[in-house]
């Protein structure tokens, strides 16, 4: 049996997943917004929470940690939820959330 290439902990992109020679995509890879990552290569860890906006709908959360080979991973709906930019980062705020700074 072929040995296996060590995982890669700290892709965060399309362009840094293209490492992975022989990765495979079906459906938008892009529908997962990453709201925070860490990652040491070092000592064999990740830690990623991903939101992905269901229109009209909410928010689907998405908590994942991994120490060596042991995954562990958490999902939760937040209803009534959207996503959005602020100063460059993504947070979840209420669908109804209006900004209370003029334009």
């Amino acid at each position: 049996m072929a040995k296996k290439n060590e995982k890669t902990l700290d892709n965060t992109s399309k362009e840094t997943a293209a490492a992975v020679k022989d990765m495979q995509i079906h459906g938008d890879p892009d529908a997962w917004k990453c709201l925070a990552k860490a990652s040491s290569k070092a000592e064999g860890w990740m830690k990623s929470t991903k939101a992905m906006e269901i229109k009209g709908k909410g928010v689907l959360v998405q908590v994942s940690t991994q120490q060596g080979d042991q995954v562990a991973e958490a999902l939760a709906f937040l209803p009534g939820t959207k996503i959005r930019e602020f100063k460059g980062n993504l947070e979840i705020v209420d669908v109804d959330w209006r900004d209370p700074t003029p334009a």
